[in-house]
């Protein structure tokens, strides 16, 4: 006879997840991050304080962020090890849509747990029902849908049973990972069931790595043994699948030039000989150069998005693609070779089976580069002067240690960062999949609690420092001690170029100066910050901030360094590409009427580019 146990919903779903382990011995979900409200408060709130000794919680400011620190976490982790999220019913829920939404976009592993209706419909309907007019299954979790990698509706206690296996199944399978969001019903939460005891025996999730098949290989190998001018391009997948040391070796061995993408930059440390720098629209000269003539382009655990290819105008249209990915979607996109595999084996078995191929590297343009991001970065002479966000960088280059962890998520330092800082292995983490404003320092506190003896600096933009900052108090009150570089350039500046330079639009309603207010607004990032508990200081210049960078590492506290900079365009003299002084092309829609010459132009040349674009899907 099945021995059982007694156990609510909730109880169980606890109990389960801190018995799911890695094949290191740890915890696979290292805790859960709450917001209690009505929908999880009585059932999920009471079984996790009845196992806050096996299984941790952590409350967080916003559903959203706290999300967002989660999902830093696992990429910190490489995604061998996540964390969950809890909710209450409606807005607390939907709170989190557009973190789910960035862990889709980016592939990372998070459990999200949110409260729903009432199963039994008995009090329907509830406080925050969203309620469907025509579909009475409809709940605020629907929104979750087309942002989950795994669904699921508890609407009764056994459906565990099978829901929680199949969510870790999906976060734990590197071709599938994402996010797994299970909407539980509240009054299922506190309702009794008699659960198998087998079912809580400690489990442990291994990550697969498959190989290539070999027809595969074969038609990979002989498109590179035929090629004079190869290029590879190294995503995030090379970084997940723990690829970093096969891919240095299949470079160097076989000299090929690789280009970064914002996930996969600091796979290959910047000193690598091979590594020409950042690929696409914010790519760097000596990578982009190398792209545009290539034969043969590799990609490897890249999706080939639209910044990585200049939005498919980028290779020549002669030249072949091949794509090295664990997911065959993202592996035959723009009409490649398909190599469908765990990108170290793939490049184990390729470097046996291309055996002594050598490609020509330009290493000539790699050093002219990097002397004119030396350049770019350099001390700026007048202290007293607005830096520019490339000054910034390389004040804070100068100051970090070897192991220090640049990151950053959305407005102009995520092109600058890709051009300029110049990583260590593993010393750079972007989220720019989503491109997220606010993931900035909830994400620095979750990457920090993944990575705890590595330096992380996160540099922040006003703007998306006021979209998203409340995690910094979380972060004080764990004592999770990190960087704030907050570059102050009043405004949206990123954008204001996109509008005025990129498309040709007149200043509006970005920079404040450009805005329909009334007062100008003088904001104290740094007394805001110290109300948070923060150590906060404003740095008169870049020497300022180097000293601050140093003085912030003694602190078991996070760190807000806030320091004006000029908005003007960050690439400038010294760092202009092949195809202009903005980087490569960028597909952004530009009207087709206006009454403004300006406007026209921008046009014309925005037509004369998209006609170079690859059709290929």
């Amino acid at each position: 006879m099945t021995k059982t146990v007694r156990l609510t919903a909730a109880q169980a779903m606890v109990r389960w997840l801190s018995v799911q382990m890695t094949e290191e011995g740890e915890r696979y979900i290292d805790g859960m991050w709450a917001i209690f409200g009505h929908g999880n408060v009585a059932g999920i709130g009471e079984a996790l304080q009845a196992y806050r000794d096996v299984f941790p919680t952590w409350r967080g400011q916003n559903e959203q962020t706290m999300a967002h620190a989660a999902i830093a976490y696992a990429k910190g982790k490489k995604r061998t090890r996540a964390m969950a999220v809890t909710s209450s019913i409606g807005p607390g829920s939907t709170n989190i849509v557009t973190a789910a939404a960035l862990a889709h976009v980016n592939r990372l592993p998070i459990l999200i747990v949110a409260g729903d209706v009432f199963a039994n419909r008995r009090p329907d309907p509830v406080l925050q029902q969203v309620e469907d007019f025509d579909d009475g299954t409809v709940s605020a979790n629907d929104c979750f849908r087309p942002v989950s990698r795994y669904f699921d509706r508890i609407t009764r206690p056994e459906h565990l049973l099978s829901a929680l296996p199949r969510a870790l199944r999906t976060m734990t399978d590197p071709a599938n990972c994402g996010p797994a969001v299970l909407a539980f019903c509240q009054d299922v939460q506190t309702e009794a069931f008699d659960y198998p005891v087998e079912f809580f025996a400690p489990r442990v999730w291994h990550i697969r790595r498959p190989a290539p098949d070999a027809g595969e290989l074969a038609r990979v190998a002989a498109l590179i043994k035929a090629a004079k001018t190869p290029v590879i391009i190294a995503g995030g997948g090379v970084i997940f699948a723990r690829a970093e040391a096969a891919l240095a070796e299949f470079a160097l061995k076989h000299r090929i030039p690789v280009a970064e993408t914002q996930a996969g930059k600091s796979g290959l440390a910047q000193s690598h000989p091979m590594n020409f720098g950042a690929s696409g629209v914010d790519g760097s000269a000596a990578a982009n150069a190398a792209l545009v003539r290539a034969d043969l382009v590799i990609g490897v655990g890249t999706r080939f998005q639209d910044f990585t290819t200049g939005s498919r105008t980028m290779f020549g249209p002669e030249a072949k693609l091949v794509s090295i990915n664990i997911h065959g979607y993202d592996a035959a996109k723009h009409g490649a070779e398909s190599l469908v595999a765990d990108a170290g084996v793939a490049l184990e078995r390729l470097s046996a089976a291309i055996g002594d191929y050598k490609g020509v590297p330009d290493a000539a343009a790699r050093e002219d580069w990097l002397r004119a991001v030396d350049a770019h970065c350099a001390r700026p002479a007048d202290q007293a002067a607005l830096p520019t966000d490339g000054q910034v960088i390389g004040a804070v280059q100068r100051a970090a240690t070897d192991r220090a962890i640049a990151m950053c998520a959305a407005g102009t330092m995520p092109g600058a960062l890709k051009l300029l800082w110049l990583p260590g292995q593993g010393g750079y983490h972007m989220e720019y999949g989503y491109s997220c404003m606010g993931y900035e320092i909830a994400g620095a506190m979750g990457l920090k609690l993944a990575e705890p003896d590595r330096e992380v600096i996160c540099f922040v933009g006003d703007g998306s420092y006021m979209m998203a900052n409340s995690e910094l108090a979380t972060a004080v009150m764990r004592r999770v001690p990190f960087t704030v570089v907050l570059t102050d350039n009043r405004g949206y500046g990123c954008i204001n170029r996109l509008q005025t330079l990129g498309c040709g639009g007149e200043p509006f309603n970005n920079m404040y100066v450009d805005c329909t207010i009334e007062t100008q607004p003088e904001i104290d990032y740094v007394a805001h910050a110290a109300a948070m508990g923060a150590h906060a200081v404003k740095a008169a210049g870049t020497d300022q901030l180097e000293a601050e960078i140093r003085a912030a590492r003694s602190r078991a506290i996070p760190t807000v360094i806030v320091i004006e900079t000029t908005a003007k365009d960050f690439p400038g003299t010294g760092l202009k590409t092949t195809a202009g002084e903005h980087g490569f092309f960028w597909d952004v829609a530009v009207p087709g009427v206006s009454d403004r010459q300006k406007q026209r132009d921008h046009y014309a040349r925005y037509i004369e580019q998209t006609a170079k674009a690859r059709r290929v899907n």
